[in-house]
């Protein structure tokens, strides 16, 4: 299993940290280089408890679909999303917010496997570990960005 942890500190409250890292649009902004739409379930809007989001984007040169499910929120504290469907073997992204003197701390714990053996190992070294940390930080700057500037 892989294991992705970033800490991206926001000068903003929590709750609006916590509203935009569950809105759709704004994910679909930050991830505008790989054309990822959300194609089914909540397409719009904030995501909550329970629901699901269908992500189409093109990684690698090819377009995959992703579908996650909110498994776990506590309000403007933390929320899980889990792969329902995808090219993972497993794959789960825990947010967790932390709010100090009006500042937030976002703390994101990815964790995923890759299928097919020893070469989704292979590809995950070589590759996969470095598109995704870069994929979360940019969407992570996005969120600081908008975060700051409300």
């Amino acid at each position: 299993m892989t294991t992705i942890n970033l800490i991206t500190k926001i000068n903003a409250p929590k709750k609006i940290v916590f509203d935009l890292s569950r809105n759709i649009d704004v994910h679909q902004n930050s991830a505008s280089k790989t054309n990822e739409k959300a194609i089914a379930g909540i397409t719009f809007g904030l995501i909550n408890l329970n629901e699901t989001v269908t992500w189409k984007g093109k990684h690698f040169g090819i377009y995959l679909t992703h579908t996650s499910k909110i498994t776990e929120m506590e309000l403007y504290d933390y929320f899980v999303d889990q792969m329902a469907s995808g090219n993972f073997k497993s794959f789960k992204h825990e947010h967790s917010f932390i709010e100090k003197n009006g500042k937030t701390v976002m703390i994101d714990n990815l964790m995923y496997e890759t299928p097919y053996g020893i070469f989704g190992k292979l590809f995950d070294n070589l590759v996969l570990k470095k598109h995704m940390t870069n994929f979360l930080k940019t969407r992570n700057e996005v969120l600081k960005n908008l975060a700051e500037n409300q």
